[in-house]
């Protein structure tokens, strides 16, 4: 099947730089996804966007080149509640990879034992108003009751003007909950203004709540952006992720959101986006909490 991209979209940049941070052994990304190719794995009829291909191959071969020993990849919204694109990723990386899959209620207990068997660890809803349609809240907690005893977790992503609404019914799922990207907070507010202090709050009072503090190309306002050997890439966001990393060092993750779905300003550097890391978790401690023990004990836990 042939599929046109969306105009404007961002192809992942090719022939990133070898990062400068050596990554610890055993590290992990996170978060990334694969896209497709939609002419063995098409996208979904009701997705909001068409994206570029990306492959298993080439994403195992962006986690080579950057030094990391695992891959979570996280269903995209393109492919729906079609998990099979990221199943293949997983059936095809020799145990180094875990997953992330969408399911609807109608989703057998059969069906999410076989996603379990393949590497699936976790559920993810979408609040992100402009990339999907929203599912009624009581159809999430039914899948969410339905996947506790699998011992999976639900990925949640919203953005931060929206926790105030969504709180009550975050605050009440059943499972380890991992927040995307620090709930897209505006890094032109002030790190210890009330819309991030909210979120650390909610962080605080519920301790089955992760964060992964990737994607600060996603937040960034003021950049420089990670491209062209930049070493001090999304300064903007650093106090932002680096309050997470020290205030929850057990709770966090990151990873690179290859191959960044979605982006208008700038396509990053994968390269670059790794040595943003010891900005973030400054001591080799909090490094191997965040890109090792934490990842392995959530996915690998088993």
């Amino acid at each position: 099947m042939e599929f046109t991209k969306t105009p404007g979209w961002q192809d992942w940049y090719a022939g990133p730089a070898k990062p400068r941070f050596q990554l610890p052994a055993g590290a992990v990304d996170a978060h990334c996804h694969v896209f497709g190719p939609g002419a063995e794995f098409p996208y979904a009829p009701e997705r909001k966007y068409t994206p570029c291909d990306a492959s298993k191959q080439q994403l195992y071969a962006l986690r080579d080149h950057l030094g990391f020993d695992k891959n979570v990849v996280v269903q995209a919204t393109c492919h729906g509640a079609d998990n099979r694109a990221m199943v293949d990723a997983l059936r095809h990386s020799q145990g180094k990879a875990r997953g992330v899959a969408t399911v609807k209620r109608s989703i057998t207990d059969q069906e999410l034992q076989d996603l379990h068997t393949a590497g699936v660890r976790g559920v993810r809803f979408n609040f992100v108003k402009r990339l999907v349609d929203f599912t009624p809240k009581d159809e999430l907690m039914e899948i969410a009751n339905r996947i506790k005893p699998l011992g999976w977790h639900v990925v949640i992503y919203f953005e931060a003007v929206d926790l105030p609404e969504l709180w009550d019914f975050f605050s009440t799922l059943p499972t380890t909950v991992v927040v995307d990207h620090m709930g897209r907070p505006d890094v032109s507010q002030p790190v210890d203004g009330p819309e991030f202090e909210l979120f650390v709050k909610f962080m605080h009072q519920h301790p089955n709540v992760w964060s992964k503090v990737s994607c600060p190309e996603r937040l960034s306002v003021a950049g420089p952006k990670a491209l062209n050997g930049e070493q001090n890439a999304y300064a903007d966001v650093i106090p932002f992720a680096r309050r997470i990393v020290e205030t929850f060092p057990d709770r966090v993750l990151w990873g690179t959101d290859w191959p960044h779905p979605n982006l208008k300003d700038h396509m990053p550097d994968d390269g670059l986006l790794v040595d943003f890391i010891p900005h973030i978790a400054i001591t080799p401690a909090l490094q191997h909490k965040l890109l090792v023990d934490n990842p392995t004990r959530l996915y690998w836990g088993d």
